[in-house]
């Protein structure tokens, strides 16, 4: 699915929250159970992709020739160098965090399902669009929630690089942190 939508002009929006890469992230105020809501829309920074990014990544994570060096990716289905799904997948998680400031941080609780829809390449500038589609209230512990959300990491080109479905468990602001 392609987000033609995708704008700077989307962030004022009180249906949307967007932070910046600074420090001052932070601080930002946390977010809890009763400040989301189904249909809301966070919006990262963007995040530059070095072609020495993948190579280091993939010969510790994902060691593949079309990972690993740009000659033999020439050849590969990929015809030149491209990052490792999981590479992509632990640049969304960094985009998140920095994204969507749940008060107890970002718990997941699974993946439902992950798409890579085409490579991330070195010098691709990536961002996120992360969406909550659903939020499951605990019937048997009532501060908490399962939250369903949908988080597409695009490209500079606005062409979207891969889709991932996730779970997140998120608290009432009235929870203790580290009670079960």
């Amino acid at each position: 699915m392609q987000d033609e939508n995708y704008s700077i002009g989307y962030l004022n929006s009180a249906e949307e929250y967007s932070i910046g890469s600074e420090i001052r992230d932070i601080t930002l105020s946390k977010l809890y159970l009763d400040d989301l809501k189904i249909g809301q829309v966070f919006y990262s920074p963007e995040y530059y992709v070095s072609a020495e990014e993948i190579i280091e990544f993939s010969m510790k994570y994902d060691p593949q020739p079309f990972h690993m060096d740009d000659k033999l990716a020439k050849d590969s289905l990929f015809r030149g160098l491209a990052a490792s799904g999981w590479h992509t997948v632990s640049i969304t998680m960094t985009l998140l965090v920095k994204s969507l400031p749940l008060a107890h941080g970002i718990i997941g609780k699974g993946v439902e399902k992950i798409t890579w829809l085409r490579p991330t390449r070195p010098g691709d500038v990536l961002r996120i669009k992360a969406k909550i589609t659903e939020i499951d209230i605990s019937p048997a512990k009532p501060d908490r929630a399962l939250m369903s959300i949908h988080i597409s990491t695009i490209g500079q080109d606005n062409r979207i690089r891969q889709e991932l479905l996730g779970k997140l468990l998120i608290f009432r602001e009235s929870s203790l942190p580290g009670g079960a």
